[in-house]
């Protein structure tokens, strides 16, 4: 008896869908999410800042960009950590658009006026897998700064 209430069970459970390797504008978005993460602080000013960096890059309606950075953080939750992400935006963008990948990411850091330890470190991670050069991801947090 107890062996047939535990096959209904299994039955009725609807098998795990493996999760799909995101495109390389969830990846970057995905990265935004992480990085905001960290430092174990995931303050509004990040999330706004990220729904905002999701808008412009990708053309998104404010709504919209909520609806992706929400997707992400799903995501960004149950991927698995060696997924390489940076990869997949090398892999699929120009060194100009990796550039400005790296430009959101700063603007992301720098967006709650707390740059933590990891979130630079994390970043010059990122910029390395993106094969930015480290003056001109420099370059791209001044222009950041300036911009608070």
């Amino acid at each position: 008896m107890f062996e047939r209430l535990m096959a209904r069970l299994h039955r009725d459970t609807p098998p795990k869908e493996p999760l799909a390797t995101p495109d390389a504008r969830m990846a970057l978005g995905i990265l935004l999410v992480r990085l905001a993460m960290v430092d174990r602080a995931y303050l509004f000013e990040e999330v706004e800042e990220i729904d905002r960096v999701l808008a412009r890059a990708f053309d998104l309606r404010p709504l919209e960009a909520a609806k992706m950075r929400a997707r992400c953080e799903d995501t960004a939750r149950r991927l698995p950590k060696d997924v390489d992400l940076a990869q997949i935006v090398h892999d699929s963008v120009d060194y100009a658009h990796r550039l400005d990948a790296v430009a959101a990411l700063w603007s992301v850091a720098l967006s709650d006026h707390m740059t933590d330890d990891r979130e630079a470190e994390m970043i010059h991670l990122i910029e390395t897998r993106l094969g930015v050069s480290r003056a001109d991801s420099d370059a791209a947090r001044r222009a950041a700064e300036a911009k608070r």
